[in-house]
This record gives C-alpha cells, structure tokens and sequence, in this order.
C-alpha cells in the first residue's frame, strides 16, 4: 500500500472516529452544552490531535528504545526534536515554580499568574542574554582563534565538543559569540527604529497639517519597496564606503535596518496616536498649557502601550531574521565576528555528513534553530504581555 494511500485510509479512520467521539460524548455528558454544541470539525481536530500525538509516542518508543543504532539513525533530528521539546517544558515548568517561591510580593504574583508558554519564552531570553553579555567568560575559546585542526567532527576531540569549522575556529565558541552579535545588534537596531518611528508617528498625529501629509507620504514610498531587497540594495552600496572596516558596515546596516523598519512603527504609532488625540484629557492637557513634550510621553505614549509592546515584539524578530539574511548573503555582520546567518552558510556543506554522521549535519541547524528559538520565545512573551496589558482573560 503506497504511502498516499495510508494517508487516506487513516483520515476517514480519524472522520469516523470523530463523529464517534461526539456522540459518546453527549451521550456520556447527558448532552451538555460542550457537546452538544461541538461542531464535527472541533471533533475532528480533537481526534487528529490525539492521533498524531499517538504516532508521535509510538516512534519516539519504537526510535528510542525498540530500533538498533543503524535503524534508528533516520530519525536523529525526530528523536531530538522530542526530547528538547520534553526538557523545554520541564524546564519552563520547574522555572515557573521557582518564580513562585522566590522573589518579591509582586514577582511571585506575576509567576502564579503566568502560562507555561510565557514562562518558557522568559527563561529562553535569559539564557540568551546570559550568554549574549558573558559570552567572553563563557565560549572556551575565541571567536577568532584558528587551530590547527580544520573540519573537525563534533564528538571527536574533547577540546572542541561541536568540532571545528573549514579554517579552524572552534564552533561552540562561535555559537556563543553569535548570540552576543546577532541578538544585541538586532535589539540596538529595533530600539533605534522604535525611537525614531515612534517619535514621528506621535509627532504627525498630534500637530497633523503639513508634517503629517510629508512624512506620511514619505513613508509610503519606503513601505513601497520590499524590505529585504532594499535593504540588501544599501547594504551593497555600504559595503563600498565601508571598505574593509567591518564595525563601519556594521552601523550602516544597524541606521538602515532601523530606518527601514521604523515606517511599520511609524504607521502604527499614527495610527493609534490619532484615535489618542480627540480623546477628552487630551483636550484638557490642551486648555490646561500642557506643551508637546507632555502631550506624547505623559498622555499619548502610556495609552498606546499595548499594541506598541505588540509590535516591539514583532519588530525584534522580523530585526533579528533581516540582519541573519543579510549575513547569510554576505553583506551583514563581516567575518571574523561570530554571526548565526553567516554559521549557516559557512556550515551548509556539512548536511552531506548526514549518511553517517547526524550530529555533522545538524551544525547548520543548530545556528538556524538558535535564530528560530529566540523568535518563538520573544512571541510567546509579547503575546502573554499584551494579554495582561489589554485586560482580556483566558
């Protein structure tokens, strides 16, 4: 039997199933309302989940325990994405629990009232900023240091546990330099874009008239042009002024990343400003002499906090994701500083270890899933903030 047709045998089994699962349920529960008003496709994506969690346990057993080591090598990255997803939630949990018990009146409250996502997202972003601020104390070795030894294979010299890249440099290393490059550059750059496109938005809403058509028009005009692509078109004409200083073409990129992404911040900053400003204390700073200062900061930025936060969050990772791109094509963060884009690229050749080393092959994956790590948890943290902050309830 061809493996489509698996597919479709076990839907209609899963179809079946779920109109069984409706039915005893109201039957069991008296017909409450839970199932009686449970639509058939709730009642299928409750059976589809529990079958896949099913097959999910069956392969980690059957991979883990049951199959030799040569049998069970193809599924090396399954094996691992289910044991970090098991250590990720018993460490969120026992983090949790910690915050509960330790801290102050108002930390402990905050941990009580926090799910397990946002926990995990926090502990995540910790780490990572652990790392990022001590990563000189914690990587074994330079960022920049060359042995002798090129291409080592991890697991096979005590001195470099994730081997060595194709000139040399310890990678464990470099993976921890990474964070301090990637993550404290991407949080510079949003923090400059939020500033300057926070800035003009509540600025354009507020006085309105002619700076508000001008830079509204102008923002038009960047939003036009694909970022990514823009961005790679200026980065190459940075690189040119540049020359060989790598720290210049670093704060080019920081100014035009942050330039870039400041026309999203600036959209929503207006938006939201606007419906602020014709809002009753607003006219009332007015009439009372409150000046422009105290009209944004004091009245206007407190009330926008919410989707502001939202977008902070969301502004980090698209930051965070471009100045990867951009180092994977070669026009970001410039060697020999330690950049996760630049990791993937240089380590893609070691894919083709994957036949008979699976640990080799998940290098490059290892830089990518770094990347994707801290995107999930700074959503995970944003989402349950803007939750508290909004005042909606589970």
């Amino acid at each position: 039997m061809s493996g489509l047709m698996w597919i479709v045998a076990a839907l209609v089994v899963i179809a079946a199933l779920s109109w069984v699962f409706r039915f005893a349920g109201q039957a069991a529960t008296g017909n409450r309302p839970y199932f009686r008003d449970m639509s058939y496709g709730v009642a299928f994506g409750f059976v589809l989940g529990a079958a896949i969690l099913i097959w999910v346990v069956y392969t980690f057993i059957k991979a883990r325990f049951i199959l030799d080591e040569t049998a069970a090598a193809p599924y090396f990255f399954f094996i691992f994405a289910v044991e970090g997803l098991i250590v990720a939630g018993i460490a969120a949990w026992l983090f949790r629990a910690a915050g509960r018990l330790v801290g102050t009146g108002g930390t402990r409250k905050l941990f009580r009232s926090m799910p397990l996502t946002a926990s995990f997202g926090i502990l995540v972003i910790i780490i990572y900023a652990i790392l990022s601020i001590f990563a000189q104390v914690i990587a074994p070795y330079g960022q920049e240091e060359v042995f002798a030894a090129a291409n080592t294979l991890p697991g096979t010299d005590p001195m470099h546990p994730l081997g060595t890249d194709n000139i040399g440099r310890d990678l464990l290393s470099r993976l921890i330099y990474g964070a301090q490059n990637t993550v404290g550059i991407a949080f510079v750059t949003t923090c400059l874009a939020f500033l300057l496109g926070g800035s003009l938005g509540f600025l354009a809403a507020t006085l309105g008239g002619w700076l508000d058509q001008l830079v509204s028009r102008a923002v038009d005009v960047l939003m036009a042009i694909p970022s990514l692509i823009f961005a790679l078109l200026l980065m190459t004409i940075a690189s040119a002024w540049a020359g060989n200083q790598g720290w210049l073409l670093t704060v080019y990129m920081i100014v035009i990343i942050a330039v870039i992404d400041s026309t999203r911040v600036f959209r929503l900053a207006r938006a939201v400003g606007i419906n602020i400003v014709v809002m009753d204390y607003i006219e009332a700073a007015k009439l009372r002499g409150e000046g422009l200062g105290y009209l944004i900061f004091r009245e206007i930025l407190p009330n926008a906090y919410a989707p502001l936060l939202a977008e902070f969050g969301l502004r980090f990772c698209f930051v965070f994701l471009t100045i990867a791109s951009l180092s994977f094509l070669g026009v970001g963060i410039q060697p020999p500083l330690a950049d996760w884009g630049t990791m993937v690229r240089d380590l893609a050749q070691f894919i083709n270890f994957a036949a008979f080393s699976p640990l080799t092959a998940a290098l490059p994956l290892m830089a990518a899933g770094a990347i994707a790590l801290l995107t999930v948890s700074v959503n995970f943290v944003v989402d349950w903030m803007l939750q508290k902050s909004s005042g909606l309830k589970e």
